[in-house]
């Protein structure tokens, strides 16, 4: 039992049909390159017109319409020529890739780098706040210290002074009243401190 003889590929039949053209050098119409397609390279004939299109399509082969005709052709030169053009918008393609993924790595190197910057950008924010804290307290301190200036602290030793001197002369009026009462009542010292709230330690400052 033979196989089923297996049908061309797309590529097949675009390279027979070709052939033809480069073969016998001359100009086509359709319903001429349908009888020899068959004949010749084994190509169904109602596949000839959708393979000629894609070939047109593609540059491959040139047409025209001369009258009420319409012809195809196509010379090895043609195609050179076609292969040249389509290596160079390659080229083209692969030179506008690089530049692409120049330009993509470029400002991926960037954006890096401005996360970087960013990130530097708070930790000094962060550190000028401390500085700045810190700077404030100091200056709250200095500030205390300007304040008691020589004639101030002189100031404040002589209300102190006289503080110191009230103090004592209340001081020596409790003794002196303690002194009368313990006489004139015969009372213990420890009774009238407890009976007028006189601690026990009182003395002069």
């Amino acid at each position: 039992m033979t196989s089923k003889k297996r049908g061309l590929s797309l590529e097949d039949k675009r390279k027979g049909i070709m052939e033809i053209f480069y073969e016998k050098k001359d100009f086509f119409q359709l319903k001429e390159l349908e009888k020899i397609a068959p004949k010749e390279k084994g190509i169904v004939q109602g596949t000839v017109k959708d393979v000629l299109q894609s070939l047109v399509d593609d540059g491959m082969v040139d047409t025209d319409k001369i009258g009420t005709s319409v012809y195809f052709w196509a010379f090895p030169s043609k195609a050179t020529n076609t292969k040249k053009q389509k290596l160079m918008q390659l080229e083209n393609s692969s030179q506008e890739m690089k530049k692409l993924r120049a330009d993509v790595e470029a400002k991926l190197v960037k954006k890096k780098a401005g996360q970087q910057d960013e990130e530097r950008k708070e930790k000094l924010q962060v550190e000028l706040k401390k500085a700045q804290e810190k700077n404030f307290a100091l200056k709250s301190s200095l500030k205390e210290f300007q304040e008691l200036d020589p004639d101030e602290l002189e100031k404040l030793k002589s209300e102190s002074q006289v503080s110191l001197e009230a103090a004592n002369r209340w001081t020596d009026n409790i003794f002196a009243v303690k002194s009368w009462c313990k006489s004139k009542f015969f009372i213990e010292e420890n009774q009238l401190n407890k009976a007028f709230g006189i601690p026990e330690e009182l003395d002069y400052l």
